[in-house]
């Protein structure tokens, strides 16, 4: 039975939009897919995998982060908020900050998978019958319409955590906020985890798991064009690779063709070289003061900056520019 405070909105890309998607990135040079290809149901179980390898600081930083400053966010949010967060995942960070905030708050809820994000959002809505949650099925870059939310008129705050801001191009990453800052007004706010640029050694591990895990959630995208674009991709045909690109600041995931092969896909074929690459997402690493500056780009001034105690992760409050 769905709980009284949950409601939710299904507006999940349709398979011809992911079709195209799925064309256009394949036929270009270099050939990369979307990122939200990842986040299937498997893919999301397999990315909560990740989170709890040894190598993977990220998850166990930012947690450390919220569990000891969740109180002074909340204070920084103000009473009776509207935290929206994209790519909900499993909503365990988010908890930490619905217990401390006060007043009538609604939680909005975005992810692309819509069997983990109903699962999820399902246990949210049972575990804080206070809080109003809004669960909206959707790729966190589509424009999203608050008008359309239940809202008590407190200040509108994106919680945006797990350095998916990484994911984004630079450019992208400021177009993004800079999206966010117009959807949330001028009280608005940002809580936004990013990663730290740190020891190459550190920042590869955290990608190359020894359970290979991580190469099971990138090949999974192959696995899902497979299933739902009648794709005929051999997964014994390619290998996982991520390496840190230092000039550029960031993580390059890809998968490498082991062989010359010709795939049909969505209704065409698709040609790799041996070496070949597909790359399926890049994670940037930023210092307080790049993205500082990325973030006043898109309107925002940095008010606050939590980190844990080996200095590896950072969280920051971003207030509206005037």
């Amino acid at each position: 039975m769905t709980p009284a405070n949950l409601k939710f909105h299904d507006y999940h890309p349709a398979l011809g939009n992911v079709a195209d998607d799925v064309r256009r990135g394949l036929l270009s040079m270099p050939k990369r897919l979307p990122c939200y290809l990842l986040y299937d149901d498997a893919g999301s179980k397999l990315f909560e995998k990740i989170c709890g390898t040894k190598e993977y600081y990220v998850t166990r930083a930012e947690l450390s982060i919220l569990e000891a400053h969740a109180r002074d966010m909340a204070k920084w949010m103000g009473p009776s908020a509207l935290v929206v967060e994209h790519g909900a995942g499993n909503t365990q960070k988010v908890r930490l900050l619905l217990k401390e905030l006060k007043g009538d708050v609604t939680y909005v809820a975005v992810d692309i998978s819509r069997d983990f994000l109903l699962r999820a959002a399902h246990e949210l809505a049972v575990a804080v019958p206070q809080v109003r949650v809004e669960a909206i099925c959707s790729d966190f870059k589509a424009p999203l319409d608050l008008s359309k939310l239940t809202h008590n008129g407190g200040r509108r705050v994106l919680f945006f955590p797990g350095s998916t801001i990484g994911n984004l191009e630079p450019d992208e990453a400021k177009d993004f906020l800079a999206q966010a800052r117009h959807d949330l007004g001028a009280r608005g706010g940002v809580l936004i985890g990013v990663d730290l640029k740190k020891d190459t050694n550190r920042l590869t591990a955290a990608y190359n798991d020894a359970e290979g895990i991580t190469a099971q959630f990138e090949k999974n995208v192959l696995t899902r064009i497979n299933r739902e674009l009648d794709g005929k991709f051999d997964l014994n045909h390619f290998d996982y690779r991520a390496v840190y690109n230092q000039d550029l600041g960031r993580i390059e995931m890809s998968l490498v063709s082991r062989v010359d092969q010709v795939v049909p896909v969505a209704k065409t074929t698709v040609s790799l070289r041996k070496g070949e690459r597909i790359i399926n997402e890049h994670s940037y690493k930023y210092s307080t003061s790049e993205f500082a500056a990325l973030a006043a780009r898109a309107g925002w001034n940095l008010s606050r900056t939590w980190t844990d105690s080996e200095s590896l992760f950072t969280v920051h409050a971003l207030d509206a520019r005037p």
